[in-house]
């Protein structure tokens, strides 16, 4: 049964079919097999319909609300003047820019494909005028706005967070630290080509510059503040933080800066709807399919043919990490996290991980793998937004995800790079 759920879903990628497709047909046949037809199938309804009705869920569409937005306004902008203003000037200063201003916008949208569009839109055409090769540029944005997945907030960990039930305020917090170190990782790379490649350097900002920048930037810094310090403050869930995002994005884009006005408001409705019903069908049905492939204890014996019990903690979260980067490199990223994690579970349990280094892990590993050739997400998302073929998108990429997975290593031997926030914001 596994081999032709699996073989159904690998045939309907290949041939083009958007992945809610594969995953509803692979669904409706593991229920025809295992229950010999369809007359039981509002069992199967309840379980799609069980997937999307946690409360959690409703701050996706309200962060996609908040980052169509910003992506329309001012923000994004405003961001990325403020960095380039202060470190422009260094060697390697405007990809540094880069990657840092992938770290904030992800501070304020919390989705990798947003990012590559925002960031990638403004700051590619300076990256080639200064000198930088398109490959390079290209790989830059697509893998830096990976950083948008681990810095709060994360549509996919909340994702991560509804299906095993792990805290999403915990998941946050842990999220920053290693957003932060990839951040640096990034950087010295950066500089490092620039050196060797003999890239010029920006013109440096005045004084009076950077802190004209930094007083247009202090409205969309207030985002991630909002977010975050409003979460551990007490003040609210994160679900209503994500409420409080979308006012404070239209506040923001319609009054302050007036970037946008009533003519706006339906195509950023339609945008954020055709978005929130794709992510929203892949959850339900996604949750049905777990659902199936638990009854049939396909998981077990997956789990059991690859001995995960004789390993251990180290061995399960390296099973972990390969599994969710290789299903990532073919699969959409939400799609990987509501199928993988329910096999994973078992193993997680037995071995008494912590179910939030083990997110941090999975969304690292899912971000990668959505930045990773042939099928990334963010790779398609580059190619439509910049208009390259594939092979100027991914030829760069190598040296980015050597380093994703040098990180993603350091994250499984090192769980204090994740955990040491979240004990700080959690401590009794």
């Amino acid at each position: 049964m596994a081999m032709t759920l699996m073989l159904i879903m690998i045939v309907m990628l290949l041939i083009g079919f958007p992945m809610m497709i594969p995953l509803i047909t692979a669904a409706l046949t593991g229920f025809y097999m295992m229950f010999g037809g369809m007359g039981q199938m509002d069992t199967f309804i309840q379980q799609v319909l069980g997937g999307i009705r946690p409360a959690s869920l409703i701050a996706v569409p309200m962060f996609i609300l908040a980052a169509d937005i910003m992506t329309r306004g001012h923000s994004a902008n405003r961001l990325i003047d403020m960095v380039m203003t202060f470190i422009g000037h260094i060697r390697g200063g405007l990809a540094i820019s880069t990657a840092a201003s992938c770290t904030l916008f992800g501070a304020v949208s919390g989705s990798t494909q947003a990012t590559v569009v925002a960031v990638g839109s403004t700051l590619r055409p300076k990256l080639l005028k200064a000198g930088y090769s398109d490959s390079f540029s290209l790989a830059l944005i697509i893998n830096a706005s990976d950083i948008a997945f681990l810095i709060p907030p994360s549509i996919g960990m909340i994702i991560y967070g509804v299906i095993s039930e792990t805290s999403i305020a915990e998941l946050f917090i842990a999220g920053v630290g290693p957003g932060l170190m990839i951040l640096l990782f990034f950087s010295l790379y950066c500089l490092a080509y620039a050196t060797i490649n003999k890239v010029p350097t920006e013109e440096r900002a005045s004084w009076s510059e950077r802190i004209n920048a930094a007083k247009n930037a202090i409205w969309p810094l207030m985002f991630p503040v909002i977010i975050v310090g409003g979460i551990y403050g007490g003040i609210f869930s994160p679900t209503e933080a994500a409420a409080v995002c979308v006012l404070y994005a239209v506040f923001l884009e319609f009054i302050v800066f007036r970037s946008l006005g009533s003519k706006d408001i339906y195509a950023i409705a339609k945008s954020t709807g055709l978005i929130t019903a794709v992510v929203f069908i892949l959850v339900g049905v996604g949750n049905g399919f777990s659902w199936i492939i638990s009854f049939a204890q396909i998981p077990q014996m997956i789990l059991d043919a690859v001995g995960i019990d004789e390993m251990g903690p180290l061995g399960v979260l390296a099973s972990i990490s390969v599994a969710f980067f290789i299903a990532c490199m073919f699969v959409d990223p939400i799609v990987v996290i509501l199928v993988l994690t329910p096999i994973f579970t078992p193993a997680i349990e037995a071995t008494n991980l912590d179910p939030v280094h083990v997110g941090i892990i999975i969304t690292l590993q899912v971000a990668i793998g959505s930045a990773t050739p042939p099928f990334g997400c963010d790779i398609f998302t580059a190619i439509a937004v910049f208009k390259k073929p594939y092979w100027e998108v991914v030829r760069g990429t190598a040296p980015f995800i050597a380093i994703l997975l040098i990180s993603a290593a350091l994250l499984v031997f090192f769980p204090e790079i994740a955990l040491f926030l979240r004990d700080i914001a959690f401590a009794e």
